[in-house]
């Protein structure tokens, strides 16, 4: 008796073709060679004789590692796609660890020798898994130099590596982050370290500062090394350092005033905008050194921006007609007269600036009153807080000042106050002189 034949029919051969493209590799992969390691590993050893690309062999690894250990995938689709067939119930956890360390250190050893053939969030977390499982130190290094080959690419979510150590008190591997950086900042090979990626490091590296601050665990030395691995002229704005070091310090409040002195100097003050400059001079958990010196460099930005301004301003309201300027407006000239739009933005921008200075004149001027108010605690009563005012160079009142002169000159005010030196005021004061007579003239004896 014959086999019924199936229901479904059959493919026709000529459809294998016509599957071309990624897709194709794809669900090839999928399907027939991933089942063994060694049997994927020989296929990409063939298609790298192929001459085949080193970004398309990247994404052939990248995906057989996605499918296949969902710890090295990034996409959300991944992560939420029904997870491979659990192990046998007689395999052990220790059985599972050695597996994954294999394929790791399989992929580590197959992976394209070219920069940027495979992405840096790849690399990552590949590396992530790597230090879970304990793979050997050799890979590990391999992936941290090909890591800070692309650091630039990196993002914050993938560099946040928990740290695997028994050893490190730290929930994050700060120590990792700070060798892939330092080994960035040593890059001088030509395309790999330019300037737009120094300074894409840079803030990554701020953000990454600003997390791991919150970690009540993380020592000083080690918050230092991260923030100098990188060279001063890295970063073009400190807003972000700021930031890190506010958070350390709100995390860590025993920090040690000595230690404050050291973290804050690493701030360069010329480098923080306006919003980080006005909340770092009202900052209580910074030196008063530190508040200085911010208030100090605002106060000469701002009388530059006064300078510069008021010299274009000058400059562009010239009269035409005067002859010591007149070669600006010539025909032949380059230069030209500033537009209604133009005026108008610098009469804000100086608007802006003089209400910056009265500001901080307020305040310069509050500051003040607090001084005197503390000086008049401490010095008490009498003359005593006059001597130490002109110690200082500061009398509080000419009205003050000299009433204390006459009190040790010997004099007694009258009360009349400042009167202009006239002559029917000469002879009032000699009249009133000859009215009060001495006592002695009034005695009877």
């Amino acid at each position: 008796m014959e086999k019924p034949p199936s229901p479904e029919p059959d493919q026709p051969s000529h459809n294998h073709q016509t599957l071309a493209g990624n897709m194709a590799y794809y669900s090839w992969f999928d399907e027939a060679s991933i089942q063994d390691m060694n049997c994927f590993v020989k296929t990409i050893t063939g298609i790298k004789s192929k001459g085949i690309r080193p970004d398309l062999i990247g994404s052939i690894i990248a995906h057989y590692a996605s499918k296949w250990l969902p710890d090295l995938s990034g996409n959300v689709s991944a992560t939420t796609a029904p997870p491979p067939p659990p192990p046998p119930p007689t395999e052990s956890v220790t059985c599972s660890v050695m597996k994954k360390r294999f394929f790791v250190e399989t992929l580590t050893g197959i992976l394209p020798p070219e920069k940027d053939s495979v992405p840096c969030n790849f690399l990552l977390r590949l590396l992530r898994t790597a230090k879970m499982v304990g793979a050997n130190q050799n890979y590990l290094t391999e992936l941290e130099n090909r890591v800070s080959w692309q650091l630039d690419q990196a993002s914050l979510k993938e560099l946040m590596i928990p740290s695997f150590s028994h050893t490190c008190g730290t929930l994050l591997d700060v120590e990792l982050v700070t060798r892939v950086v330092k080994k960035f900042a040593g890059l001088d090979c030509e395309g790999v370290k330019t300037g737009a990626a120094l300074v894409k490091v840079a803030k990554l590296v701020d953000s990454y500062l600003a997390e791991a601050a919150i970690d009540g665990c993380l020592t000083l030395p080690e918050f230092i090394s991260l923030i100098k691995a990188l060279p001063s002229h890295a970063r073009t704005t400190e807003d972000g350092l700021y930031r890190a070091i506010d958070t350390y310090l709100k995390a860590h409040p025993k920090v040690l005033k000595q230690e404050r002195k050291e973290l804050c100097r690493l701030i360069d003050s010329r480098k923080l905008s306006p919003e980080a400059a006005l909340h770092a001079a009202q900052n209580d958990r910074l030196p008063v050194r530190a508040i200085i010196r911010v208030l100090f460099t605002e106060q000469t930005k701002l009388s530059r921006h006064i300078d510069w301004s008021d010299s274009s301003v000058s400059s562009s309201t010239r009269s035409p007609t005067n002859p010591s300027v007149s070669h600006y407006f010539e025909p032949g000239s380059g230069a030209r007269c500033l537009s209604k739009r133009e005026m108008n933005v610098q009469q804000a921008e100086i608007k802006r600036l003089r209400d910056d200075v009265l500001r901080l004149q307020s305040e310069c001027g509050a500051m003040h009153m607090q001084m005197e108010r503390l000086m008049e605690k401490k010095s008490g009563s009498g003359s005593k807080g006059f001597f130490r005012w002109k110690r200082l160079g500061l009398v509080p009142t000419i009205r003050g000042s000299v009433g204390v002169e006459k009190m040790m000159n010997g004099e007694e005010e009258v009360g009349e106050g400042f009167q202009p030196r006239t002559p029917g005021n000469m002879k009032t004061r000699l009249v009133k002189g000859r009215i009060t007579p001495s006592r002695w003239r009034k005695s009877m004896s």
